[in-house]
């Protein structure tokens, strides 16, 4: 099973164009054109019906205490959580792959329409949800991708993990609204193979990848 990406290589920096968030030398941060990365896949197991894709950062720090604070910075010592930013369910096998700003192109304020989404998939939330929650110009069902926006002041730079699930099921076993963790439980015993690519993004100057 072969995933790969045009728009970054594996264990590759990200470009800012497929971020939520890009540096800015004046603010430390501005509002990037958040695109969804192409995506290819080949040589798929047999008998795939399906396929999800999902993407993580797994370096989310797990105390907000000091993000984005003015001289502070976030220690490469504190413990780190998941941050989901893009489910996908339902993908068809022959596409061969998902083109550029085919899913999203630019940030959506309050988030992007689900869970229908192109190519007849549908799409889970993602973390931003969540974040944006008490936010009153942003909060909103956030469906779909969006990328990138560690810290500004996080020691460590962030790691994006897209994985790609070939499925034995023509359509994944969630209804409605749903996230990462629900399409997990669903494709339990029925991966016929994954397959994964990972970006590295930061938003620190300071931080060399």
């Amino acid at each position: 099973m072969k995933f790969s990406s045009s728009s970054f290589s594996d264990n590759g920096v990200m470009p800012a164009e497929f971020a939520f968030c890009a540096p800015d030398p004046r603010t430390h941060v501005a509002l990037s054109r958040n695109r969804n990365p192409e995506l290819s896949w080949s040589d798929l197991p047999a008998r795939t019906k399906s396929l999800a894709l999902i993407c993580h950062d797994y370096d989310v720090p797990s105390r907000p205490d000091d993000v984005n604070q003015e001289g502070r910075t976030i220690s490469a010592k504190l413990p780190r959580a998941d941050f989901y930013h893009w489910v996908v369910v339902d993908l068809d096998p022959g596409l061969g792959g998902i083109r550029a700003g085919d899913f999203s192109n630019g940030v959506t304020p309050r988030g992007k329409n689900g869970p229908a989404g192109p190519h007849g998939t549908r799409q889970g939330l993602n973390d931003y949800t969540m974040w944006f929650a008490s936010d009153k110009d942003m909060r909103g069902d956030y469906f779909g991708y969006d990328g990138p926006c560690p810290p500004w002041n996080d020691e460590i730079p962030h790691h994006y993990v897209f994985t790609l699930y070939a499925l034995s099921a023509a359509k994944c076993e969630v209804g409605g609204t749903f996230k990462a963790v629900d399409v997990l439980a669903a494709i339990r015993g029925k991966t016929l193979g994954q397959a994964k690519i990972t970006g590295i993004y930061t938003l620190n100057p300071a931080v060399r990848i």
